[in-house]
């Protein structure tokens, strides 16, 4: 029987170890070292906790270690793996309560390690009431400081999805927010109209901006924070969230011979399998394959995190199994507004070097007699010289996200805009419309 040895149990981790318990059992014995104290917390519902729209955290975990013990896993929580010999095949793992520092020997790795949060150097970082958001930890020291009443303004610095979820969540908690960042709101997964779509989304329900502002000092007064400033103003603010991106947790690594890339990001092929034999990389630590570009990328996503630790595991025990590549897709709720996108936005692909076209549609879901209606827009990119889908986005105060699968098989399977117009969609006036939006984006297309 051969020694598994898995790097970290969260989302990636948690299914490979899943995988590995519930179908070769009879030939692998698992082992798992963690330096949390919990595996598998959701930290994309982090938010709705804060908020108070769910009732409590405990709905967040999927899995605990006494689950993975009774599948015969040994679970290691407080440990923390420092260094790994790949020529013994040994990992260096120290107890974080003892200090004790031991050996332990695999015959497969599995690394799962994970990312953590930037956190920039600019002054009085080190002050009370700064806070990231990444581990349940996180989560509930910020949640704890909602019922502080002297925290009646946050400043959340970064418009990523973390950022904007969380200043609507600290917003429905009652307190005043400036929401502050160097970019527009969501520049990284929607082009700029969509952007301006949630811009003016929370501005409407009452967040102060500060949009092409960058944090350059946080201020204190005994301890704590007072106020932070940017390039061009100064906002007396009690409490800071920095949430400005994260980087693969891979510093352990360096000097091992597993290859990483420039920002620390393991390299590995479809099978994730890395350049060390028998040594794997999966989740946020890791690069995959983008079938929009047709390169390999870091997003780290919890999907992709799921995918590549159950193909892992699979490979681990002796099996087959590749990735089929991801488009990056994605979705964010914010005061009833709905945005979604896969693939490539029209800049991004503009900046990787396509020639592209994209096609916009604005109107509402349903035929206009219907009485409850709601609008929405979708936007279409393309290559132009093959016809090939790139990317989509879309945004309606309905949910309209399912449609989004969708176009994120059809960038997959390489679908060409032209074949858009015909597909056989259904029709019924309480969904959609005779040409829904879909279709009428494929017809506009062909008279480009």
């Amino acid at each position: 029987m051969q020694k598994v040895i898995v790097i970290g149990s969260n989302h990636a981790g948690t299914h490979s170890i899943l995988t590995l318990a519930d179908n070769y059992s009879d030939q692998c014995q698992v082992t798992t070292y963690d330096r949390n104290t919990n595996i598998s917390f959701l930290g994309c519902g982090m938010a709705l906790w804060i908020s108070k729209m769910i009732a409590g955290a405990s709905g967040l975990f999927y899995a605990t270690p006494e689950l993975l013990e009774s599948k015969g896993v040994s679970v290691n929580m407080g440990h923390e793996v420092t260094s790994i010999n790949v020529d013994n095949k040994q990992v260096i793992v120290k107890n974080i309560e003892t200090e004790e520092v031991i050996t332990d020997s695999y015959d497969k790795l599995i690394i799962a390690a994970g990312s953590w949060p930037i956190l920039p150097p600019i002054p009085g970082m080190e002050l009370e009431n700064v806070h990231y958001a990444k581990i349940y930890q996180n989560a509930q020291e910020v949640n704890e400081k909602m019922n502080d009443p002297a925290i009646k303004k946050v400043a959340v610095v970064g418009a990523g999805y973390i950022g904007v979820e969380l200043a609507e969540a600290f917003k429905r908690n009652g307190k005043e927010i400036v929401l502050i960042n160097d970019m527009n709101v969501l520049n990284c997964y929607y082009d700029p109209e969509f952007q301006e779509m949630m811009r003016q989304n929370l501005a409407d329900n009452g967040i102060e901006l500060a949009i092409g502002e960058r944090v350059t000092e946080i201020q204190g007064k005994d301890g704590k924070v007072c106020g932070v400033v940017t390039d061009t103003k100064q906002f007396d603010v009690d409490m800071v969230l920095m949430s400005v991106g994260f980087r693969p947790n891979t510093d352990f690594l360096k000097g091992t011979g597993i290859e990483l890339d420039q920002r620390g990001v393991i390299k590995v092929n479809n099978r994730q399998e890395t350049n060390i034999p028998d040594v794997y990389a999966i989740g946020d630590c890791c690069d995959i394959q983008n079938n929009a570009s047709e390169t390999r990328e870091y997003i780290a996503l919890a999907t992709n995190a799921v995918r590549t630790g159950i193909v892992a595991a699979h490979n681990c025990a002796g099996g087959n199994m590749e990735m089929l590549g991801v488009q990056g897709s994605n979705a964010i709720h914010i005061f009833d507004l709905s945005l979604c996108s896969t693939g490539m936005t029209e800049e991004v692909a503009k900046q990787k070097g396509f020639d592209v076209k994209t096609v916009t549609v604005t109107e509402n879901i349903r035929p206009d007699f219907m009485p409850d209606n709601e609008e929405v827009t979708l936007k279409v990119v393309w290559d132009s010289k093959t016809g090939r889908i790139l990317g989509a986005q879309m945004g309606s105060r309905e949910d309209i996200t399912l449609a989004l699968h969708m176009f994120s098989l059809m960038i997959q399977e390489k679908y060409p805009i032209q074949k858009l117009a015909l597909l056989d969609q259904f029709f019924l006036p309480h969904f959609n419309r005779p040409a829904n939006f879909i279709t009428k984006a494929g017809l506009m297309a062909l008279s480009m």
